[in-house]
């Protein structure tokens, strides 16, 4: 696959239909980040932190399906403005196999190494 022939529509589609993905696994999850009770009476010290953990890790989890959410919704402004598939830092298109593996990437692999290394 050349860069002509990478084709907006089709991760269009995909980034959408990974958006929704996310939604829904957030609706799911909902009640998992919800207060914990600190009733001693009704949870054992264990179960308390149990439950208190289960509600950090699913906060986490929240946190990052948030990150990628915006992720989703800054490629499909790409794909909307014409500028999807070129790296935001030099300006050179992105290799299609690098945007089939993570279709919401900015930056061309040059570029992403070199971010890596300076960070």
């Amino acid at each position: 696959m050349s860069e002509t022939d990478l084709d907006p529509q089709e991760f269009k589609a995909r980034l959408r239909a990974h958006r929704e993905e996310l939604l829904r696994e957030s609706a799911d999850t909902a009640g998992a980040r919800e207060v914990v009770e600190v009733d001693q009476a009704r949870l054992g010290r264990l179960s308390r932190m149990d439950a208190l953990q289960a509600r950090a890790m699913s906060e986490e989890l929240e946190r990052r399906r948030e990150l990628e959410l915006k992720r989703i919704d800054a490629a499909l402004k790409r794909i909307e403005d014409g500028e999807y598939g070129f790296c935001l830092s030099c300006g050179e298109p992105i290799a299609p196999g690098r945007l089939q593996v993570e279709p919401t990437t900015t930056q061309c692999i040059r570029c992403a190494s070199r971010s890596e290394r300076e960070a």
